[in-house]
């Protein structure tokens, strides 16, 4: 899948000025409030980013990843908790391209697409994140119904959504055991659910240190009943519904890079500017040796961390297998984004560490981006298992 270069071009420059006149003056009075940011996603919805990488058939702008990936950095370097409201969204959305069935992609996407139904990702629990072995919330059958019970956490916007990626266990006769399911279910927006099926559903929000703005909540399932037919790719997807995560994820983990590469300009740029105002000893701090050598560094990591993204985003538009490299990109650019971050605030002395300049946001936005889909440590892991596969001794 891929655009007229000229074409991605003009979409990326639209959705950056937009950033430059609309996002980025108003972006701390919603991030220091906790205030989502309704205006923005409005626009972004006009702007048809909710269905960027969406099939135009079904309503999308068809895009290609590179330049999703492109436009996530501009979203980010504005407010990176935009870019959030994007990633649970298009994860779940691809999840429904790449494993749905026909009538499913006709059900659900030209919805997503347009942004009139948003969608949440829920797989990770108290104690089950990169762990599922340890998931806990089920899936048990019940004529042609389905009931849910469980306990959901980290799930960005899980109020405002109305469509749910649910990752459940289900029963496995093949191996009398248990497998992960993904069913897609529809609900209606809100703190509380309860479907005229039966059952409830209740949300809670986590309060956070950044990546605040949206809402990220537990999600109780209380004997919810959903159909049969709720689930990705039917009876096919019985059992399979990791699969389909983890493909997603790598998208996930893309939208991730992206958003630190963004940050990270967004703090560089900060820096280069305070370091040509600011004056010590009769110049400004930029041509004391020792700052620009740190703004050179910034520079330097800043450009390699875009080129790992784009790599990344360029292999899962081939459609085979990018998990090693989607982590090696995750990985690389959220700590390439916090040490960033903190050199910004380093440079800027007293006046970055408090909120009238936006770089304190940026330190405390980048600790999501090393922890989110998948700490740097679980990134490893999956490099070195990747790794071992690729270079395997004889």
């Amino acid at each position: 899948m891929a655009v007229d270069e000229d074409v991605a071009d003009q979409i990326v420059e639209t959705v950056a000025r937009w950033v430059d006149t609309e996002v980025i003056p108003n972006a701390s009075r919603f991030e220091l409030a906790d205030e989502f940011p309704h205006e923005m996603v409005e626009q972004m919805k006009a702007f048809g980013l909710f269905g960027c990488v969406i099939p135009e058939e079904y309503g999308g702008l068809g895009l290609d990843h590179l330049t999703y990936a492109r436009l996530i950095e501009e979203i980010s370097r504005g407010f990176m908790s935009l870019g959030g409201v994007l990633n649970s969204h298009l994860i779940v959305s691809t999840m429904i391209v790449r494993f749905g069935t026909d009538a499913q992609r006709e059900q659900w996407l030209p919805d997503l697409a347009t942004g009139e139904k948003r969608a949440c990702f829920s797989l990770s629990e108290h104690d089950a994140g990169s762990d599922t072995r340890s998931m806990r919330c089920r899936a048990t059958p019940d004529g042609d119904d389905y009931i849910i019970n469980g306990t959901k956490m980290w799930v960005t916007n899980g109020q405002r959504a109305a469509i749910v990626g649910l990752m459940a266990k289900t029963p496995d006769s093949a191996t009398a055991g248990e497998g992960v399911t993904c069913f897609i279910v529809d609900k209606e927006p809100g703190a509380t659910w309860s479907p005229s099926s039966g059952g409830t559903v209740t949300t809670s929000k986590i309060e956070k240190l950044g990546y605040r703005g949206l809402e990220t909540v537990e999600m109780n399932w209380d004997n919810v009943r959903i159909p049969a037919a709720a689930m990705l790719g039917d009876e096919s997807g019985m059992g399979r519904g990791l699969n389909a995560a983890l493909s997603a994820l790598e998208l996930g983990r893309i939208n991730i890079a992206a958003r630190a590469v963004g940050v990270a300009r967004a703090a560089f740029e900060a820096a280069m500017d305070y370091a040509q105002r600011r004056e010590t000893f009769g110049k400004p701090i930029y041509d004391h040796q020792v700052i620009a050598f740190k703004l050179a560094d910034m520079a330097t990591k800043l450009e390699a961390a875009r080129l790992m993204c784009h790599s990344a985003a360029r292999k899962f538009d081939e459609g085979i297998r990018a998990d090693m490299e989607a982590g090696m990109a995750k990985l690389f650019c959220s700590e390439v984004a916090a040490e960033i971050a903190l050199e910004s605030m380093r440079i800027h002395g007293g006046n970055g560490y408090t909120s009238e300049y936006p770089v304190e946001r940026y330190y405390r936005d980048v600790p999501l981006m090393i922890i989110g889909e998948g700490t740097s440590e679980i990134q490893k892991l999956v490099i070195a298992r990747q790794l071992r596969d690729k270079y395997r001794a004889e």
